[in-house]
């Protein structure tokens, strides 16, 4: 092949207790991008629509993600990019992860595969640097894995593969503000105590056996935040109405979606997922903010081929 089209789905990063080592697959939203081979060396981006971002290849994700493959590559040619994006930028749903993690997938694809997944996660998180500030991987390791993922360890990178139960759900609602993950990242705190410490790694046990044994009650008691959520929340209008109406509508468990202000959660059944997007809906419409909402089975397949 030549040329690929692709789909990279748009994800759920923290995950409540997880802060930068929980992500998750959606599978109703995410970029599409088509990825080229030419015998120009280095990566352009010719094509950018949905979003107003940079075409230069440094100030671009998807450029910069290109460059770190290349620079590990034996490939002597380039490779162009054009990003068709459908999930809007600062939403918190891996805009950036998305189109960094498909940019190599598909370039790696149209070598035959020279670089392992880990490999992938290891270029797109360079990426996430030029986003963020922050070289994490919770967003671009379940869209390349799919379905839920752990970030044991970053030193060395070791990304675990988690269990997705059949009837989970998530629901996400995006009000249309931006907080930038750069402007999220700063007001956070840079030490706990133990106690809260000691909260967290329960939650984050109790909501990885959850996953793995299908148990939805205990999925909905682990998802709890001590740290994070108490901080960012204030940044997001409206979220301590959303969480508890969501709960109140018979939600497992809300919390927000990566750095914001998109607030996520997840169901069992998609007639409960749609019941608990109402509930969201039905804040944002009183204070006055548009929003997209979006209701989605978790994809377990991550970046996937499309039909040119």
């Amino acid at each position: 092949m030549n040329e690929i089209k692709i789909f990279c789905p748009a994800t759920i990063a923290n995950i409540s207790c997880g802060f930068d080592v929980l992500g998750v697959a959606l599978d109703a939203v995410g970029d599409e991008m088509i990825v080229r081979k030419v015998s120009e060396k280095g990566i352009r981006i010719t094509k950018l629509t949905g979003q107003d971002l940079p075409l230069e290849t440094e100030k671009n994700v998807a450029g910069v993600a290109g460059l770190a493959f290349l620079e590990k590559s034996d490939y002597d040619g380039g490779f162009e990019i054009e990003i068709y994006k459908k999930i809007k930028a600062g939403s918190g749903i891996g805009s950036s992860a998305a189109s960094s993690t498909g940019a190599v997938w598909a370039m790696n694809e149209l070598l035959d595969g020279p670089f392992s997944k880990l490999d992938l996660v290891k270029f797109a998180m360079e990426g996430e640097r030029l986003a963020s500030g922050v070289a994490h991987a919770d967003n671009v390791a379940p869209a390349l894995f799919g379905g839920f993922t752990l970030v044991r360890s970053y030193e060395p990178l070791d990304i675990i593969e988690i269990n997705t139960p059949s009837e989970l759900y998530a629901t996400v609602i995006h009000p249309q503000i931006e907080v930038k993950t750069s402007d999220s990242r700063s007001v956070l705190r840079t030490n706990i105590t133990l106690a809260q410490g000691i909260k967290q790694w329960g939650n984050v046990g109790g909501l990885v056996a959850g996953l793995f044994t299908s148990d939805y009650d205990l999925i909905g008691r682990s998802l709890v935040d001590h740290i994070v959520e108490p901080i960012r929340s204030i940044l997001i209008p409206g979220f301590d109405e959303v969480k508890s109406g969501a709960l109140k509508a018979g939600a497992l468990g809300c919390g927000i979606s990566g750095s914001g202000p998109s607030i996520f959660a997840f169901s069992k059944g998609e007639t409960a997922a749609k019941k608990v997007a109402e509930s969201m809906k039905n804040v944002y419409k009183n204070i006055g903010i548009d929003y997209d909402v979006h209701v989605s089975k978790i994809n377990v397949e991550g970046v996937r081929m499309l039909d040119v």
